[in-house]
């Protein structure tokens, strides 16, 4: 494991903004370490405001989307909604779709199977919308490198409206509109939008072109915020204002389907999103269909919305057991093929189950910790999800073995790709050559990055109450990761859990101050590193841990290792 203390801010800005804001030195480090240097930027920061987001109509073809929407609603045309199958494709389908369907009676939704249409538009979703006389699509999540597709649409007089967040190709497809804030003809000024942030701005635009009221949409947020969690994009700029709001309809307003799903958790956080209802979420387009999850979500009647949720329970529990299941089969493959020491993990069987691939790829990422794919049987073709390792970008190294590849697309860290089974051999050869040769050695070694070094008496619960301000956290804002060197165990030190896998102890760094209990999960191995009152330096984050209805500081480990100052 690499420790990286990330850089010191500016001395004379931090401690200008600590007497600006009234906050101790090390909070103002932290904020300029996060882009945050006047009192105006940490307001936003710590009250993002819905009137700071962006005007819609910035967004390249947003005049043209709203244009043609307008004219389908006033003529009474019949609309899809169409969007992909993850959490993020589901959610934007929901929140168009609800938003669509009180102004607008003609509106069906539609997710593509997973396995007879896999991902992205389908022909036979177009048929669909053919044989039903729907006239316009609106693509979510989906549809910026559909050239072909939207091309047959277009021959069976069918427009669409494409909202994406991906990368375009070197060819825009020949829609009515094409909403993407990455596209390189598009001045938008925030780009990491996932697709529901797109799609909210598509009726963000529509509201607003109509001089209807704004505020309605904020219910909304919700599943903008599920999204953003869920698709793990950063939590700055305009994320962090969506994401913020909407973690507040989670608290107090949640429809039915996501209160169903995280029950009564309060408060309700980011990783309450990613941990408990975005897998559930997702497991009914792996295990299932995604429509499944689309029903959840816009099911509008409680009782209806605890039976739908109990059903995609069901499908994460078997989500879970194929999981399991391909992992360690998976693992195996790679340690008989003595696979163990290569640049890059990629492993195939025609029997894994294509709904887990992609978290399977998750798995063998943390064990041997490389850009890592994982390959099934798709029909004809052989389908792979992608996962790499901070700092590297696995799109960038699926470009350079496109001549084997027969169709690709996601992210940096993450992506899907689908080939011909005779070229699998070939890829895998080339992937590797290309990773080996493109790839810093370092970036192959898990790393933790520490905001700051900090004494324990530091540590105070005012410290804490305005690090939880810091919230939500996620990707370019997460929860501040500290250092502390010499640290003592009290004589607390212990292996806990059914499998003695986590550490806990009780910690001080010096005679009279404080001592803070601590958790380490999957750390017990290092129990032998603070017996008999040996010096240990941490890195850690900080938590509360409520028992007997005492809630009190606590340190969350990450790592430790000797200390060497003492």
């Amino acid at each position: 494991m690499r420790w990286t203390l990330k850089p010191k801010p500016d001395s004379i800005v931090s401690e200008k903004l600590s007497e600006e804001l009234g906050v101790s030195l090390p909070v103002a480090k932290l904020l300029v370490q996060r882009g945050i240097e006047t009192f105006q930027e940490a307001k936003d920061f710590f009250r993002p405001d819905l009137d700071k987001l962006h005007d819609p109509f910035l967004m390249k073809d947003m005049d043209l989307a709203v244009k043609r929407l307008s004219e389908a609603i006033e003529n009474g045309e019949n609309i899809m909604i169409y969007g992909d199958y993850d959490v993020d494709g589901t959610s934007s389908v929901s929140l168009v779709y609800s938003w669509l369907k009180f102004r607008h009676p003609n509106v069906a939704t539609y997710i593509p199977d997973r396995y007879e249409e896999g991902y992205g538009i389908s022909f036979q979703g177009i048929d669909f919308a053919a044989d039903n006389d729907i006239s316009l699509i609106v693509a979510l999540d989906c549809g910026i490198k559909e050239i072909e597709k939207v091309a047959y649409a277009r021959s069976k007089g069918i427009d669409f409206i494409i909202c994406d967040h991906h990368r375009p190709g070197a060819e825009i497809p020949e829609a009515v509109a094409v909403l993407d804030p990455k596209r390189t003809d598009c001045d938008y000024p925030y780009d990491e939008l996932c697709g529901c942030g797109v799609g909210f701005k598509l009726i963000q635009a529509y509201t607003q072109f109509h001089n209807e009221e704004t505020d309605s949409l904020v219910t909304y947020l919700d599943l903008v915020a599920t999204a953003i969690a869920a698709d793990i994009v950063p939590i700055t700029g305009e994320n962090r204002i969506l994401a913020y709001h909407g973690l507040h309809v989670l608290n107090v307003a949640p429809r039915n389907g996501l209160a169903s799903l995280i029950g009564n958790r309060k408060p309700v956080t980011i990783s309450d999103v990613v941990f408990i209802a975005a897998p559930r979420i997702n497991a009914a387009g792996r295990m299932k269909h995604g429509q499944h999850a689309v029903n959840l979500l816009t099911e509008e009647d409680p009782d209806k919305a605890a039976e739908l949720a109990g059903e995609i329970e069901v499908f994460n529990s078997d989500r879970r057991d194929a999981d399991k299941t391909i992992t360690e089969e998976a693992r195996q493959q790679i340690i008989e093929l003595e696979e163990e020491n290569r640049m890059t993990t990629v492993v195939y069987n025609e029997h894994w189950h294509k709904g887990v691939i992609g978290i399977v790829a998750s798995r063998l990422t943390e064990t041997w910790y490389r850009p890592t794919l994982v390959f099934t049987k798709s029909g004809e073709k052989l389908a792979a999800s992608a996962r790499s390792v901070r700092g590297f970008d696995v799109y960038e190294a699926l470009e350079g073995c496109k001549d084997h590849i027969e169709q690709f697309g996601g992210h940096k860290y993450a992506a899907g790709l689908t080939l011909m089974e005779d070229q699998f051999e070939n890829f895998k050869q080339k992937f590797e050559e290309v990773v080996s040769q493109t790839i810093d050695k370092k970036l192959l070694t898990p790393e933790i990055l520490i905001d700051a070094e900090i004494d324990l008496e530091e540590i105070t619960p005012k410290f804490y109450r305005i690090l939880k301000q810091f919230a939500p956290f996620g990707p370019g804002n997460m929860s501040p990761v500290f250092l502390t060197c010499g640290l003592i165990d009290t004589g607390f030190g212990k292996c806990v859990g059914e499998d003695r896998s986590h550490l806990k102890c009780q910690v001080k760094q010096r005679d009279g101050g404080p001592a803070f209990n601590v958790i380490g999960f999957n750390l017990g191995e290092k129990l032998e590193m603070i017996k008999d009152h040996k010096r240990f330096d941490a890195v850690y984050s900080i938590d509360e841990n409520t028992w007997n209805g005492n809630t009190t500081l606590q340190l969350k480990l990450r790592d430790i290792r000797e200390s060497v100052e003492f």
